[in-house]
């Protein structure tokens, strides 16, 4: 073990001391210390979820990348575990990015990641040039390989970008012999998954591409995952510097899946369709699982890249994931919902049925709270007259607030946050298109201490956004413009 990494060890050892439960969220993975960015290898090994994650143990900004490390049961109670790679060789000494985990016929788990230097390009200026790396260990402590790297930008095809090179996923055939599925940049293209074919895990070469942007979505695409799913196959990624497409996709940077048909004998993947992932302010670089019981569970980062280095101060810690959700396919759309798991965290309901809200806004004694599972149904009273908007408030007190709104003649929801308290012009609002029938439509929320994030119509889309207002804002209101009546269920949660 290095120096670099013993360091990282005791440093978060040390620190997480100083940080209490009740500052953290209580069942979304938090950083031990120091900042989070993308989960990594998130993986089933020795009978533990695996999840590990871009960290900076240092400081809750950016910074040379480690891997972080925690295990779970259950996908929500999460035991954090000793970081296991730091940036301490000569090919990764600038940072441990992105990659993916797979367990050997030997029994030893296989970490693939990007390792990254800084170099001088041609024209001065400062650049990451990546390249990819393996590291073999036994769920707590891993060796980096001693042939590392196996793929420098001396194997990419023509035209593929070395300083935009990262993010491996490594697949396993089912004739035994591997590839590993990474995002890359070409000059007239923007992003493109380029596959790389193995026999035993350790010598690579370069395949084919299974799919290029065509600057269709966004430019560099990142993190991507690649799996089959209902007889389909998804494809997972995140894509930097989008343009929206009506409400499909938004400004800035984000994520998007596409679902079409697999042939492993030619290896091609021809698309049928691509969506967002989710349509809210802070989600990306998802990764996902098979579980033993054959689930397919995604978690992403749930924070945005336009927003999380506005800030000056530091504190003790800095990036959670999301909540686990379940995926499915209904007629060509992903479906997202709350792992299962989820609903034994479920205690005391508050129920209220066919409650009438008519142009203002209506409270309910026992629906509050910054910890809980809300489940909300809401029509038009009298089906021939729709509603114009109707808005759910929550963290809320006298001066903040967050909300989600409904207006079925545009059929558009919207999370906003802009009254939540930041200081900063960030992103604070999102919008997606969703089915209704006559202003009938039902959602789910979900709020931990620092998170919302929406499920609606069962999981069709959904919208996620951190929140920093003050735990003692957390009230609850429902307005109408127009004549809504709804049927609520709070459920108090229990860790």
């Amino acid at each position: 073990m290095s120096q670099v990494l013993r360091d990282a060890r005791r440093y978060e050892e040390e620190r997480e001391q100083f940080i209490s439960e009740d500052e953290r969220p209580a069942f979304h993975l938090s950083a031990r210390v120091g900042w989070m960015n993308d989960p990594n290898g998130f993986s089933y090994y020795n009978e533990k979820y695996h999840l590990f994650y871009q960290f900076h143990p240092y400081d809750s900004h950016w910074g040379p990348m480690h891997w972080g490390h925690a295990v779970s049961d259950d996908l929500l109670h999460w035991e954090y575990l000793p970081a296991v790679l730091a940036p301490d060789n000569s090919y990764d000494r600038d940072g441990c990015y992105s990659g993916n985990a797979i367990t050997l016929d030997d029994g030893r788990q296989m970490l693939m990641y990007t390792g990254m230097v800084y170099e001088t390009d041609e024209n001065g200026e400062r650049r990451e040039l990546q390249m990819q790396c393996l590291a073999f260990g036994d769920g707590l402590n891993y060796e980096k390989y001693e042939h590392n790297p196996v793929l420098t930008a001396d194997d990419l095809p023509e035209g593929g970008n070395k300083y935009a090179f990262r993010d491996p996923k490594i697949l396993r055939q089912t004739d035994g012999t591997f590839r590993a599925l990474i995002a890359n940049d070409v000059k007239g293209c923007g992003g493109q998954m380029l596959v790389f074919r193995s026999d035993d895990a350790l010598h690579w070469e370069y395949s084919h591409a299974l799919v290029k942007n065509r600057y269709r979505i966004g430019l560099m695409w990142e993190c991507p995952d690649f799996f089959e799913l209902q007889g389909k196959h998804v494809l997972l990624g995140s894509a930097q510097d989008m343009i929206p497409d009506g409400l499909e996709y938004h400004n800035g940077n984000g994520t998007f899946y596409m679902i079409g048909s697999y042939n492993e004998e030619t290896e091609q993947f021809e698309e049928e369709t691509n969506h967002a992932v989710d349509y809210g302010i802070d989600f990306y670089a998802p990764q996902t699982v098979l579980t033993p019981d054959g689930r397919r569970i995604m978690i992403g980062w749930m924070q945005n890249w336009d927003t999380c280095n506005l800030r000056t101060e530091s504190i003790p810690w800095y990036g959670q994931m999301s909540l686990p959700r379940e995926l499915f396919i209904k007629k060509g759309v992903l479906y997202q919902r709350p792992i299962r798991e989820f609903d034994a965290m479920r205690g005391k309901a508050t129920t209220y049925k066919n409650v009438k809200v008519k142009d203002g806004v209506v409270t309910l004694p026992g629906i509050d709270g910054r910890f809980i599972d809300l489940e909300l149904e809401i029509s038009a009273t009298n089906p021939k007259e729709e509603y114009r908007k109707f808005a759910l408030r929550f963290a809320q007190d006298a001066r903040f607030h967050t909300g989600f709104s409904f207006r079925p003649h545009e059929s558009a929801v919207k999370i906003d946050r802009k009254f939540s308290g930041s200081r900063r012009a960030i992103i604070h609002q999102r919008r997606a298109d969703v089915a209704h029938r006559n202003g009938t439509i039902r959602f789910r929320l979900i709020l931990d201490r620092f998170s919302a994030e929406i499920f609606i119509n069962d999981g069709e889309k959904v919208m996620s956004a951190t929140i920093y207002t003050d735990i003692s804002a957390d009230g609850i209101s429902f307005f109408a413009d127009g004549d809504v009546t709804m049927n609520v269920t709070k459920y108090e949660l229990k860790v």
